[in-house]
Formats: structure tokens, sequence, C-alpha cells
């Protein structure tokens, strides 16, 4: 529907929402059914056919809970609205999402993928295995152009990356892409600090998990494209069942409603610990993005694990995007699957640790970090003396 030009935090508290007001209601309704009674058995055959030859919402009353779900559509139009997208598609995870996009693009004969390193180690795992029949060729932004060939049905980004923070250049891809659409994972900056649709990226990809969701109860996955991109989606989830439950749409509808907030206060303390961070000689390196975000990468002088296994406020887990704070060891956890070489080669050292800065006061997240790092900076102070 046309609306108003609003700002994205008008958008995130009222998109997908609307109607509520001329249905009499305040709150989204959660719709659990699996099926619908319908007794116009034509008019359903209709339907499904022309979703079969084209991928389009079926219009009318839902058919069946794996074609459709009216929870989970608010959720899509609504973050297809905060990405600037025609469509979005939601899927049961964020490597659901992917594996989708890889299917209907190799259907269409196109298994060949470019991609730049780092992503996140699913996703890393997933192109290089050839699970689903692609076939990847890894480069750095600058070779994107010479990378692509007439088999290439995608080129795929993370940008800030997983779990480096590296950055890529949106505009400067899409224009080295000619034709061939970008799939850009948006996961860690979300719609409140870029929209790749913007740059010419016509794929966005989602783990709606992470801040989406924002509370770490609800696992999920989207991408928001266009509408001709969307329909072969639908067609994929519709075959292989990769459904969000209406549960977690409903719950990733609510997310949204206070993503701008959650992520400009996360953003805030996130750069100060990353400020902090820079200035301690107990930390080699940090890494933290132009654009900002609630993410900080940083590589320890010291034993890494020993700081996952000091902190005490700080909870030591993979993911991120919750209102918590939480850290975790790329090369153990979420990058393990990745080979050593290759983690190397993307800038993912053995002593690099992710952060995800949650919502609780920056000096309690502080005096949390500078504990767990000075617990492990003794040891390795004792070992240099014993060196000597």
């Amino acid at each position: 529907m046309d609306t108003p030009s609003r700002s994205l935090a008008t958008e995130a508290v009222h998109a997908g929402r609307e109607d509520l007001a001329a249905l009499g209601l305040h709150a989204v309704p959660l719709d659990l059914s699996t099926t619908y009674p319908s007794r116009d058995s034509r008019g359903e055959a209709a339907r499904i056919d022309e979703f079969a030859a084209t991928g389009a919402r079926p219009e009318g009353p839902p058919v069946y809970a794996r074609l459709d779900n009216p929870t989970v559509a608010r959720f899509e139009d609504a973050l297809a609205r905060l990405e600037g997208t025609e469509s979005a598609v939601a899927f049961a995870s964020g490597m659901a999402a992917l594996s989708a996009v890889l299917l209907v693009r190799g259907s269409a004969g196109l298994r060949h993928v470019v991609a730049v390193r780092p992503l996140y180690g699913c996703s890393d795992h997933l192109l290089g295995s050839g699970l689903l029949g692609t076939e990847v060729t890894w480069t750095d932004p600058a070779g994107i152009a010479s990378a692509i060939r007439p088999d290439t049905g995608l080129v795929m980004v993370e940008t800030p990356a997983n779990p480096t923070l590296a950055e890529v250049d949106l505009r400067a891809v899409a224009h080295s892409c000619g034709s061939v659409p970008i799939l850009a994972d948006n996961t860690f900056a979300t719609p409140v600090l870029q929209r790749p649709a913007e740059s010419g990226v016509r794929l966005v990809l989602h783990s709606a998990t992470k801040y989406l969701g924002g509370h770490g109860d609800v696992l999920g996955g989207v991408v928001a494209c266009d509408e001709e991109l969307a329909r072969g989606l639908r067609q994929i989830r519709f075959a292989t069942g990769g459904v969000l439950h209406p549960l977690a749409g409903y719950l990733l509808l609510r997310g949204l409603a206070t993503l701008p907030v959650r992520v400009r206060a996360q953003s805030a303390s996130a750069a100060e610990l990353a400020r902090r961070l820079s200035e301690d000689p107990r930390v080699s390196r940090v890494h933290y993005p132009r654009i900002g975000g609630a993410m900080v990468a940083f590589e320890v002088a010291g034993d890494p694990h020993g700081v996952i296994g000091g902190v005490d406020l700080i909870t030591p887990a993979v993911s991120l995007g919750s209102v918590d704070t939480l850290i975790q060891h790329p090369a153990s956890i979420s990058h393990r699957i990745v080979e050593e070489a290759d983690r190397r080669s993307g800038g993912i050292s053995e002593r690099l640790l992710r952060m995800s800065v949650g919502l609780e006061d920056v000096e309690d997240l502080w005096a949390d970090l500078d504990r767990a790092l000075s617990a492990t900076a003794a040891p390795a102070r004792q070992q240099e003396r014993a060196a000597r």
C-alpha cells in the first residue's frame, strides 16, 4: 500500500499494522492455523495453479500454512518497508533463507557464486561444500568483475562482515556485478544503519534471529528483494518447507518496533567500548566499522579463552543481537566449520573475540571486561618473565 514518507523509527512501529484500527484491534493477531477451510475447491485449484505458475502471493483467504500465513506476511511487509524493497520472503532460519536463494538461482542453471570473505561461518561452509550444487569463486572486492562467468548467478558479500567487521563498498560492488544480482548479508548493520537496496543490491539477507528479533528467543531468516525474485523464493519455500512459524513471525514483527531504539543505544555503548579497548595494552587490535553498530571484534594479547571463561555479566555464547551482551571466540564456534587456512585468509585470527553489545550500562560492561582481561594478562606476564 502507498504510504507517505516516514522516518525509519515511525515505519518500524507502524509497518505491517496499518489495518489494525479498522479491524478493531490494537495488537497484531497471531494466526496459528495450519490449514484453512473452503467450500470453493474450484477457486482453491485456480489459486494454487496461479501460485505454481508465478509464485505470487495467493489472493483471498489462506490455503495452507506452508503456502502463506497472515501473521508472517505482516512481518514480511514490514521488513520490506524498512529495507526499501518491493517484497520480503521469510524462512525458518537465516541459513534456510540463504539456501533458498542458492536453490532458486541454481534452478535457472546459474550455480556459480562469486563471494567475498569473510562471511558467517555456516554461509562460507554452505557455499564451499557444494551441498546445494553451487560452485564458488572466492575473491576480494576488487576481483569481483573478473571472477564473474556466464553461469554466475550470484555475488555474495557481508558488510560489516562476520566476525571481523570488515566493510565492503556496496555501490562499487554493484558497479562490478553488472546484471548479476548481489546478495548482501545485512544482519550486523540492520536497516537502521544501512539499506543495501539503495546501493544497487537486489537481495538483502537477514538472520532475523539476531537484531530483528532482538531478544534471543526467536529463530528466523528473511530475504528482502524485488517481487520478481520474491516469487521464485516463495516457490522454493513451498517446495522445501523452510517456512517461518507464525509465532516467530509475531515475535519478529514485535521486535521490529523497537529495532531503531535498540540498535542506536547498543551502538553508542559499542563505540565507547571499542574506544576503551583500542587504548588498552592488553588488546592488540580492535575492529569497529565506520558505519558504527553494536558489534565489536578485538584481538587480545593474552589468552582469548581465558577472557571467555572470565566474564561474568557478559554471556559467553554464540549468536548476537540480543538485549544482553554476548561474547564468543569465532575460531572455536561460529567459524569453526571453516578451514583454518581460510579463516586466516579472511582475517580471523586465533586471538580474535567477537562481542555483541547489549543494553546494559556501559560502565558495568567495561568493569566485567576489565576483570576478564586482567585475569588473562597476569599469566601472560608471568610467562614473559619466566622466558627471560
